[in-house]
């Protein structure tokens, strides 16, 4: 098999110590031998041609021949006639397996996790040739530091894309392109703090990492409960300290709630009465089965909300592409260098722009939405035959639904179902305060990156783990009653 590393110890560095310590040319054969031996020159890397390596050394060719041959004979080098000289495959030691292998990362073979959409369906050729093109396109202007705003194509795209497909109201220079959704909250929050806010609202139960966030930018996260018709808005009154929320109006996660046409219009009356600001998430607004389109809540107040989304539920999280759209009297200090950190890499950020323009991703939108909904149905198909009786709420938006469980906990059934290789998610993990309302236990069921083919086996275990959690909950129950009955 031919070895591709042709260059890969070409910049491997060298010490050559101090002349005092022998000729150049045992100098040199030592350095090798220790980069070889080593690790830092890789099994079947070729060396450099000696006359290269002389030239970057500053020395006669002489001394690079006498080395290679020198640590031929030794065995560590291999030369063939018209081919590059190469550390021979027995050469290199094998790095010794041990405790580090216990840290390896688990990947089950169901993997249930909400949040995370479906890769295999990553459009690779389509972004692949927009990359290629934003490439060849780019002035030589762009490619220097990027604008912290973000790339100015970019902007205009997507201000078009969220006034027609959101309901959005801006233009360009309210838009910010951030690293992605948490990025957008950090800068947010920063700009809060600086003009005088200390707490900041989040719903409870919510995605953890916000509350994460909004400490890490210097202000205190307040926990807000969330019913069934989403946040509890006349809460927000009891709170004098808090003049801004984070929300997920279009798809609470993880609940999977709308917020109700009432509670936005209470949203959009309290913002406007403590002049705050609404951190509206608009997370899986773009994946609705069930009922109409849910518009932005910032078209309803542009000038108390700021919009933030990204692409990481849409096309992939590795992208880091997110935008924030700000009142005008934001946007010009959420847009400050110093208020976060940089931008999505402008080659990136073109592409994008281009997968906009030529309608690449409202077709890619549109396929997602289909696959999406075939697979929730199969999935609520196969949850009814093998659970029959359990109630599933959220399931109208979004890849996650909640599947409320009896007779067992949550806690007992992801750890029995850890055992069957299915990787579940316990509604309680996303709680920053016990439940008020006496809301039973619950799993968080992610489908986006389940395949068709596994929905049938994944519930087959998620069934075999609900039973075998529920018998331990009833031996643990009977074991504490007869221990109380000997006391």
């Amino acid at each position: 098999m031919a070895n591709d590393r042709t260059d890969s110890a070409w910049g491997t560095f060298l010490e050559l110590g101090r002349p005092a310590e022998g000729p150049m040319h045992v100098r040199l054969t030592r350095a090798l031998r220790a980069a070889v031996t080593g690790g830092r020159i890789a099994s079947g890397s070729a060396l450099p041609p000696s006359r290269t390596l002389a030239a970057d050394l500053g020395c006669s060719r002489w001394v690079v021949t006498e080395a290679y041959a020198q640590l031929v004979a030794e065995g560590y080098l291999e030369a063939r006639s018209g081919s590059a000289t190469r550390v021979r495959a027995q050469a290199v030691p094998v790095p010794a397996t041990g405790p580090a292998d216990a840290g390896t990362r688990w990947e089950p073979e169901f993997d249930m996790l909400p949040g995370v959409p479906d890769l295999r369906a990553f459009p690779r050729r389509q972004w692949a040739e927009a990359v290629r093109e934003a490439t060849g396109a780019l002035t030589w202007g762009e490619l220097g530091y990027p604008d912290a705003a973000g790339h100015a194509r970019l902007r205009q795209r997507l201000a078009a894309y969220l006034v027609r497909g959101r309901g959005a109201s801006l233009d360009a220079r309210q838009l910010v392109v951030c690293g992605g959704t948490l990025d957008a909250v950090l800068r947010v929050c920063r700009v809060l703090r600086a003009d005088g806010h200390s707490h900041v609202a989040v719903e409870d139960p919510g995605w953890s990492r916000l509350g994460a966030t909004v400490r890490a930018a210097g202000l205190v996260p307040v926990p807000v409960p969330v019913d069934g018709d989403g946040l509890r808005v006349d809460l927000l009154r009891h709170a004098p300290q808090v003049r801004s929320v984070i929300v997920a109006p279009a798809h609470q996660f993880p609940t999977g709630v709308v917020l109700a046409p009432a509670r936005r219009a209470d949203l959009v009356a309290w913002a406007r009465e403590v002049d705050g600001l609404v951190l509206e998430d608009d997370y899986d607004a773009e994946f609705r089965y069930d009922r109409h389109p849910v518009g932005a809540v910032q078209g309803m107040a542009p000038e108390h909300v700021v919009l933030m989304g990204s692409v990481s539920k849409t096309l992939s999280p590795a992208l880091r592409i997110g935008w924030a759209v700000a009142p005008p009297r934001w946007a010009a200090a959420l847009a400050a260098e110093h208020v976060g950190g940089m931008p999505p890499p402008v080659i990136d950020q073109e592409a994008f722009a281009r997968f906009l323009d030529r309608g690449a991703y409202d077709r890619h939108l549109r396929a997602s939405r289909l696959r999406y909904k075939r697979r929730r149905d199969h999935l609520l198909g196969e949850l009814a035959a093998s659970l029959p009786g359990f109630r599933v709420s959220g399931a109208a938006a979004g890849f996650h639904l909640l599947l409320s469980l009896t007779d067992c906990s949550a806690p007992a059934v992801v750890e029995e179902a850890a055992r069957h290789d299915v990787r579940l998610a316990d509604l309680d993990d996303y709680r920053m305060a016990r439940a008020a309302d006496g809301a039973g236990p619950a799993l968080v069921l992610g489908y986006g990156n389940l395949a068709d083919q596994a929905v049938p086996g994944a519930v087959r275990r998620l069934a075999r783990a609900v039973d075998a959690a529920r018998l331990r909950d009833r031996r643990a129950s009977k074991d504490g009653r007869a221990g109380e009955g000997a006391g």
